[in-house]
């Protein structure tokens, strides 16, 4: 569930905003979220023309665009949908799949599609990560890593988030 605090913004899968303990406005239960998160992840890393959709060379599409192409593809099931879902499925996950500027929303990583990121260049960690297991890990020093099918590589600021990472690709 994502509920939004008037204080501290969007949170989610809590009953009260973990820093004040307010209750909250309700935004849209879990399986709306996942069903919607997942429709998302179509649209924004793999297949925006299966939707109609119109994306710029660095991921952005118009939020009121996807309102209306899952509207039009399903009336009955995203009736309820607005401008401020994207926003809170955006701020409350907990991986940074997404990101919002101003009306237009992309996917961070993962495309299949070749797209110009505009990532930043300042901050990067000293040290990054990539998930692989032990017998992969002399085979990646020899040949290096690779994105296997998507435009880009994720890397991890720790080795935890890679381990995380690693259990959804491997």
């Amino acid at each position: 569930m994502i509920r939004e605090c008037s204080i501290h913004g969007y949170f989610s899968d809590d009953d009260l905003c973990p820093a004040c303990n307010s209750e909250g406005k309700f935004i849209m239960r879990g399986n709306e979220r996942d069903s919607l998160a997942r429709r998302l992840a179509l649209a924004l890393r793999h297949a925006p023309e299966k939707f109609d959709l119109e994306m710029d060379i660095n991921g952005w599409i118009d939020i009121k665009d996807i309102i209306r192409q899952f509207k039009k593809s399903n009336e009955r099931r995203y009736h309820w949908l607005r401008p401020h879902h994207f926003r809170a499925i955006a701020e409350t996950d907990p991986k940074g799949r997404y990101e919002v500027r101003g009306n237009v929303i992309r996917a961070t990583y993962g495309h299949s599609l070749e797209i110009e990121l505009d990532l930043p260049t300042d901050n990067i960690p000293p040290s990054l990560f990539y998930p692989c297991s032990p017998d992969e890990a002399d085979n990646l020093l020899e040949v290096g890593i690779s994105p296997s099918g998507r435009s880009h590589v994720h890397l991890s600021a720790t080795v935890r988030s890679a381990a995380e990472a690693g259990k959804v690709h491997h």
